[in-house]
């Protein structure tokens, strides 16, 4: 076992070792204190995910944003060759299909996804993150491809990535690859920490 997948292993077990009113609460803690930020309040089009596998779940914060007239996206698998992902416009109730990995997807038509360089602000879950800015995921790749465009820009300021993780989901450091695209922010149940 390569120490990033020990690492998955660890974390993913811990986080799903909380209780759900463990879950509960590090979800409105993490919710509270980031729609206070500027960087939300400012936001127009965010894209958001369902929580599995015991991830913070942002739909408090979700919540936050149709109240505040801000257009939701939840990540779609596309169905090309790349394993890249796309954004379907979200609102309470719409319908919802089940992708491959059981994990709901708006149920709408590909001419109504848009890509990730339309966003503003994306949420994105993770199993592991260093203050540098480094993210270990699931291990798929999806986001990594999706927003690899952004590794050949020196700077830019849109979208904003922002990795969202219990505290304990900290590590010293991860080891990047040439394809990881580092996050903007990294906001847990106590903190918003900036790259």
């Amino acid at each position: 076992m390569t120490l990033r997948n020990s690492i998955r292993s660890q974390l993913r077990t811990k986080r799903r070792a909380l209780t759900p009113h463990q879950h509960e609460d590090y979800a409105q803690g993490f919710a509270n204190h980031f729609a206070k930020t500027a960087m939300f309040r400012k936001s127009e089009r965010i894209a958001f995910y369902v929580a599995n596998d015991g991830e913070l779940d942002p739909s408090h914060l979700m919540a936050n944003a149709w109240a505040t007239g801000k257009k939701c996206y939840l990540p779609v698998l596309t169905q090309t060759h790349d394993k890249s992902l796309m954004f379907a416009p979200y609102e309470p109730d719409a319908p919802m299909s089940y992708n491959q990995f059981g994990i709901p997807e708006p149920n709408v038509s590909a001419r109504h996804r848009i890509k990730a360089r339309y966003l503003d602000l994306i949420i994105m879950p993770l199993v592991a993150f260093d203050k540098q800015g480094n993210r270990l995921g699931m291990g798929g790749g999806y986001y990594d491809r999706t927003l690899g465009f952004l590794n050949v820009r020196a700077k830019w300021i849109k979208p904003r990535l922002v990795g969202i993780g219990y505290s304990f989901q900290e590590i010293p450091s991860i080891e990047s690859e040439s394809w990881d695209v580092p996050l903007s922010y990294i906001a847990t149940e106590q903190s918003l920490i900036k790259i």
